[in-house]
């Protein structure tokens, strides 16, 4: 069992997550249940699943979580990306939110190679 609050990446995740919520406050009203919901999901599940996995014994588990959590990530930059495209963040605030999430999922994606490598070597 690991402690989540060791990892990086999950202190980049849960950064993630508190400007996902920032940054969707501002969303027009109808979107509460749509693109806010959605993207505040979405960020919300990448730390979630980097914690829950933590909590897993062994690197099996650990690295399934990491996987979803990635999964999530991808599904995050994507509702970034369609959020901008409707008009619900102008560049200035697009930009910083998906270079974090893209450090964030190279961040996993070395985290899931290291956790098969010592699964493997075992």
């Amino acid at each position: 069992m690991k402690d989540f609050r060791d990892l990086q990446v999950w202190h980049k995740a849960h950064l993630l997550v508190l400007a996902s919520y920032r940054s969707t406050g501002g969303f027009p009203k109808q979107e509460v249940y749509g693109m806010t919901s959605q993207i505040r999901r979405c960020a919300a599940s990448i730390a979630a699943n980097i914690a829950e996995g933590c909590g897993k014994r062994g690197n099996g588990e650990f690295q399934r979580y990491l996987n979803i959590a990635a999964g999530s990530a991808s599904e995050l930059e994507y509702h970034f990306l369609l959020a901008r495209d409707l008009n619900l963040f102008d560049d200035a605030s697009y930009m910083p939110l998906n270079n974090a999430v893209i450090e964030v999922k190279r961040m996993l994606a070395s985290l899931i190679r290291k956790v098969e490598t010592e699964r493997l070597a075992g």
